[in-house]
């Protein structure tokens, strides 16, 4: 993934995340619940955004990759 220099807000992140959340492994949801009950930090949600950015273009393996970071991220908080 591509460097951003774009902060986004915790509301790009939602909306980022409900256009990719039918492509989400089902267990993961509950997580995004969670995280956005809460507060983060600009680069934290810099990050989700950008795992989550195309997610649905992904191979397999890509989409493997960032799975394996979006649960260490959300189970983390």
């Amino acid at each position: 993934m591509s460097e951003c220099k774009l902060n986004h807000s915790h509301e790009d992140v939602k909306s980022k995340y409900e256009s990719q959340a039918s492509f989400l492994p089902e267990e993961m949801k509950p997580l995004f619940n969670q995280f956005f009950e809460k507060e983060h930090t600009q680069d934290l949600l810099n990050e989700v955004f950008h795992l989550l950015k195309k997610y649905d273009l992904a191979t397999k393996e890509e989409q493997e990759n960032r799975n394996n970071r979006l649960f260490l991220v959300l189970k983390n908080l």
